[in-house]
């Protein structure tokens, strides 16, 4: 469901990241808003599949983070003034940080696991937005039977393929070693 809050036009120059803050929260609850070049993406809250596949992605990374580093789920991530995107999961590499949106240089790897209603963002336009702000790692799970990950590396400007799950795990090296059971 949209609310009211969408209906009106948008600024005559599109949206801000601060008109996104701004936006009433009664009237944001229950759906994810994120912002690409003053358009806003609306989409709803992820799926229990979803939730349980961010979990798993959860219980392997804490125990692994290196000093310097916090992982958190479901925070805003700016990407300039007209771009916020909240990614399912963020490694940051400025620890114990307080704000309503964290800058993309403070982020070491972002993770999407893929939904039905957002799998074209995820695979394509959130991958290509990361990676042209400079996010060095991007982590993309297709929630498929038996899951499937893959970890891009940012090389130049693009995200290169480094690591891919076998039929249950995916053993990532960098930026950090850790495994991931999926399964």
């Amino acid at each position: 469901m949209i609310h009211n809050a969408f209906f009106k036009p948008p600024p005559p120059d599109g949206w801000t990241v601060e008109d996104v803050r701004a936006l009433p929260e009664e009237q944001t609850l229950m759906q994810r808003i994120e912002l690409v070049d003053g358009v806003l993406l609306v989409s709803p809250w992820p799926g229990l599949e979803h939730q349980r596949l961010l979990g798993k992605l959860q219980c392997a990374f804490v125990p692994a983070l290196p000093d310097g580093t916090e992982l958190l789920p479901g925070v805003n991530v700016r990407l300039g003034t007209k771009r916020l995107l909240t990614p399912d999961l963020v490694i940051l590499n400025c620890p114990g940080g307080d704000t309503i949106a964290y800058s993309a240089s403070d982020v070491l790897l972002v993770a999407e696991i893929t939904s039905p209603s957002t799998k074209v963002q995820d695979r394509v336009l959130k991958r290509a937005l990361y990676a042209e702000a400079l996010i060095p790692y991007y982590l993309q799970v297709e929630p498929l039977e038996p899951a499937v990950a893959t970890l891009f590396e940012l090389q130049g400007d693009e995200y290169e393929p480094i690591a891919k799950s076998g039929e249950t795990d995916i053993e990532l090296t960098r930026p950090f070693n850790v495994t991931i059971r999926l399964a």
